[in-house]
């Protein structure tokens, strides 16, 4: 599953991953590979990556976007 996160200055992650956790509007939730295409609002905290070779990073948002569909994330972070 390829993932892409951006910020408004510029692109912090653009790789394979293996999952992404992320603070939805109304709770946390994960997304894994052949995950349902979804859009969704994401309030404070931290989103999660777990690489596809295991490494794992972490990204304090205060609000942002998240959409997946056929196997891309892509998050803009604010």
């Amino acid at each position: 599953m390829k993932a892409t996160i951006i910020s408004p200055e510029k692109t912090l992650f653009d790789g394979e991953i293996h999952l992404i956790q992320v603070p939805g509007t109304k709770g946390f939730f994960e997304v894994l590979e052949n995950h349902a295409p979804i859009i969704s609002t994401l309030d404070q905290g931290q989103i999660r990556v777990v690489t596809k070779n295991g490494e794992e990073l972490h990204f304090d948002i205060d609000s942002g976007f998240i959409e997946v569909k056929d196997n891309t994330v892509n998050v803009l972070i604010m």
